[in-house]
């Protein structure tokens, strides 16, 4: 999808994505011509989505996808794109009509897009009870409709930057940053950098290395986390491994074919959520379509891919000061100790352990995610005791 060229002010221009009938034609098209490899010669989904479960979704968004309810959506929230040290950045700007709203920088991960945070938004806003906030969600650079750089160098710290440039532009000299995944690599990164800015940070995937000792005093459900991400490590992770040193490769089949991109970003949508009682991901299918096809009409799979190949991860380990909250879901991919996160974290005010939800808890449980931020805001305003180390119970029922 082509996108307007910013005018050099740097002003934050409205903007409001389109779907375009003439991509979807040409993805329908695309999908139809489809030629499928073989099934898998092991079962389940050892060597990726099985066959048939991925032809079931390519036939859903070939024919069954509502696009004009994407698009609803997708305008739904108020936003802008803004020129920032060369980029064109776009964000979801949503303020509360509440006088006592508190800014927040909501940053998303991958494979997501800042519209996972669509459902949260709103309880964030304008909750019935509890601290309202002013939502800032950017698309990561070369995310979404993000400008996609020309050049190497859009690294996390370079991010974080922009952030707080982005912030400054919408006139919030401070505020409070949420993320996972990437959102909480750029969030840590932007306390460290910018302290005087960042009034705390709330994390769903905390920044952490655990040790031997670390693992020898682990609790039961701590256990439980190192042993999962043992296992994406050994069996999970070569699509960072890939992303990380052979973007470009990777990058044209997923800008070129519908199909591959689909089944780069489902296995992981699918395999990183948290599931209901009948074993289901609590991603529908819509969920998980709505985010390939915003790569898709974006054309960003290479230039998100890329992004892991600007990452220096030895200096993602320095401490940080700045207050420091984290709500750990039982479907995470990476749940690491607390004793690793409190090393990491030097002033960890809130640690809850959630028993619902799983990597993408703003599309998962949006609503006891918007409670966790919410409960974490009070702790930073003295509302709540501090610090708060507990666990909670989900809902029953519904999408929470």
């Amino acid at each position: 999808m082509p996108v307007l060229p910013l005018p050099e002010t740097g002003l934050p221009q409205p903007f409001v994505p389109e779907v375009d009938d003439r991509q979807v034609a040409d993805l329908r098209e695309r999908l139809a011509r489809t030629r499928w490899p073989e099934e898998a010669t092991e079962p389940g989904g050892a060597q990726g989505p099985a066959l048939s479960d991925l032809q079931d979704l390519v036939v859903h968004w070939r024919d069954g996808y509502d696009w004009d309810r994407l698009a609803k959506r997708l305008a739904s929230v108020p936003q802008v794109r803004v020129e920032i040290d060369g980029l064109g950045i776009h964000a979801i700007h949503a303020r509360s009509s509440r006088p006592d709203a508190v800014p927040l920088l909501l940053t998303h991960g991958w494979p997501s897009t800042c519209f996972e945070f669509l459902d949260l938004i709103s309880l964030l806003t304008d909750p019935v009870e509890g601290q309202a906030f002013h939502v800032v969600a950017p698309s990561l650079p070369g995310y979404g409709w993000s400008e996609r750089p020309s050049s190497a160098g859009w690294g996390i710290e370079r991010t974080a930057d922009a952030w707080a440039a982005l912030m400054d532009t919408l006139w919030y000299p401070t505020f409070v940053a949420h993320g996972g995944d990437w959102g909480a690599v750029v969030s840590t990164a932007l306390a460290r950098r910018h302290p005087d800015r960042v009034r705390g940070i709330h994390l769903t995937l905390p920044v952490s290395m655990a040790t031997e000792e670390d693992r020898a005093r682990a609790s039961e459900s701590e256990r439980r986390g190192l042993e999962r991400e043992d296992r994406y490590r050994k069996d999970g992770y070569a699509y960072a491994q890939l992303q990380r040193s052979r973007p470009q490769t990777i990058g044209y089949a997923l800008v070129d074919s519908p199909v591959a991109l689909c089944a780069w970003i489902v296995e992981k949508l699918w395999a990183w959520s948290d599931t209901g009682p009948d074993g289901t991901s609590l991603l529908s299918r819509d969920d998980v379509l709505d985010t390939v096809s915003i790569y898709w009409l974006t054309a960003t799979g290479a230039s998100a891919a890329r992004f892991y190949r600007e990452v220096n991860w030895r200096s993602q380990l320095a401490p940080v000061e700045v207050p420091a909250g984290c709500s750990i879901f039982p479907g995470e991919i990476i749940r690491p100790p607390r004793s690793a996160v409190e090393r990491q974290y030097r002033d960890l005010r809130y640690w809850r352990e959630l028993d619902r939800g799983g990597h993408f808890a703003a599309a998962e449980v949006p609503g006891l995610l918007a409670r966790e931020v919410q409960a974490f805001a009070g702790v930073l305003a003295g509302l709540e005791s501090s610090p708060v180390f507990g666990q909670t119970n989900s809902c029953e029922g519904g999408r929470q």
